[in-house]
């Protein structure tokens, strides 16, 4: 069936058969399309359905090619071997055991299909009770599916495709209003800047959760708010998934006064216990010590104090 649906260079490369699964391994240069899986599955369960007699004999090499007997890829055969015929749909060299007839085997799953190497690929596969019972499952799964989404089968894909979009348009309002509600508290931040001789210095712990691209445009935003002509620092900190995490930007007056925004995080994330760096006018570091944030403020407003031309 494989061989029928990707051509003849998908010719076996190994195999192993246990009680109720088994797996197979054969050429591919690149994976199998799902569909062409189905298809290859529906084959094998309509060539079972048949009921067809699977028959061994022993002949000589020459005859079973000359039957047209398909041999396994790297395999190596004597002047003897076991020919196994199943009705009129194959004909392989195999010395393994086999059923009496198609029907015996009752239903195959395969599970899917995946890479073991260059140009080698996987399929593996339920059998009998065994893909029985894992259909039965998937089917238990549907049933449930059909009762939380109000759906029919068919219906699913597309209704739980339509959520997942809901969902990910909720998320991005969600994102949107958060970060407009750090921003909002650039103005009293800007206005609660200490004067560390002559340098214009906000810090401060934003609440926790605040994401890395959002801490660091309130931080920009503040930065920008300070006017006059000002050196600037703006140092603000948060904990992130139980990580702390600083940015820090300096205006042109303020690095003209030596104080470079890759310096200060240094300083800030080694107190944290982290490491980070960026460019003179803005960077970013963390650290593993949320605990040490207040510490971290301190060191970054020492610096500044002894930095400062």
């Amino acid at each position: 069936a494989l061989r029928d649906a990707l051509g003849p260079t998908a010719a076996q490369a190994g195999s192993e058969n246990q009680p109720g699964r088994f797996r197979f391994d054969f050429g591919s240069p690149s994976a199998v399309p799902t569909a062409v899986m189905t298809d290859v599955e529906q084959k094998i369960n309509e060539v079972l359905a048949r009921d067809l007699d699977v028959h061994a004999e022993v002949m000589g090499i020459d005859e079973a090619k000359k039957q047209g007997a398909i041999a396994e890829f790297g395999e190596k055969y004597g002047e003897r071997v076991r020919v196994v015929t199943i009705g009129d749909f194959s004909k392989e060299l195999c010395g393994g055991t086999h059923v009496h007839n198609t029907a015996q085997l009752g239903l195959v799953k395969l599970l899917g299909e995946s890479s073991i190497g260059s140009g080698v690929r996987r399929i593996e596969a339920l059998v009998g009770v065994d893909a029985y019972n894992f259909l039965a499952r998937e089917h238990t799964v549907v049933a449930q599916l059909q009762e939380l989404i109000k759906g029919r089968p068919e219906e699913l894909p597309e209704k739980v495709s339509a959520m997942l979009g809901k969902l990910k348009d909720a998320e991005k309002e969600i994102e949107k209003f958060r970060a407009e509600k750090v921003l909002q508290a650039a103005a009293g931040l800007a206005e609660s800047a200490k004067d560390v001789r002559g340098v214009a210095l906000v810090t401060g712990q934003v609440p926790d959760g605040t994401t890395p691209d959002d801490l660091r445009k309130l931080v920009l935003d503040v930065r920008g708010r300070i006017q006059g002509g000002r050196a600037a620092v703006v140092a603000l900190f948060t904990v992130n998934n139980g990580k702390p995490l600083t940015v820090i930007a300096t205006n042109e007056a303020a690095r003209e006064r030596g104080l470079k925004a890759g310096d200060l995080v240094r300083t800030a994330a080694k107190t944290l216990g982290g490491g980070g760096g960026g460019k003179p006018d803005v960077a970013q570091g963390g650290g593993q010590n949320p605990a040490a944030v207040g510490e971290a403020v301190d060191a970054v407003e020492r610096l500044v104090a002894e930095t400062a031309k």
